[in-house]
């Protein structure tokens, strides 16, 4: 089974964003995985932002019980994809040890809405929506072709 994993810096905003979004978007596309998601830097422990809560909630995601977690040793090794907003958390998971080739920057990077207005998080979300919307795209046509690399370890969701 596919492995993703969604990485951005504290994991309060844009990854749980993300992986909720695909979370709807890949059974649409009908793509079967185990996903998450977690942080390259500091673990708040307010949890997820109250602004990502609510402009999920606008479209029917829950994120009340998302917890921030840092990256583990284990993911590593499981995952299959490492999503990422930004070119730096790409630089950052190459540094220890992730292939780039496993590495996507979902939309080509999403500007961080941390501590922004509910508007901001509103254009953060939709743009998330369209760039998971073409990440699925990729997916399934690798899933289809067989060219997508997967591995055969368990994951923990």
């Amino acid at each position: 089974m596919l492995h993703v994993l969604f990485v951005c810096t504290g994991n309060t905003c844009r990854s749980p964003m993300a992986m909720a979004v695909y979370g709807q978007k890949s059974k649409e596309y009908g793509i079967y995985s185990i996903f998450s998601s977690a942080a390259l830097g500091f673990i708040s422990d307010s949890g997820v932002s109250k602004n990502a809560q609510l402009v999920c909630n606008e479209i029917g995601l829950d994120l009340s019980n998302h917890v921030p977690r840092p990256i583990r040793e284990r993911d590593l090794h499981v995952a299959d994809i490492f999503v990422v907003m930004t070119e730096q958390h790409a630089e950052t998971l190459q540094m220890i040890g992730v292939p780039k080739e496993k590495i996507y920057i979902l939309g080509g990077g999403v500007p961080d809405p941390y501590g922004s207005d509910l508007g901001t998080y509103r254009r953060c979300r939709k743009f998330i929506e369209e760039s998971i919307d073409e990440f699925c795209k990729i997916v399934k046509k690798k899933l289809d072709d067989g060219t997508l690399k997967m591995n055969d370890s368990g994951c923990e969701k």
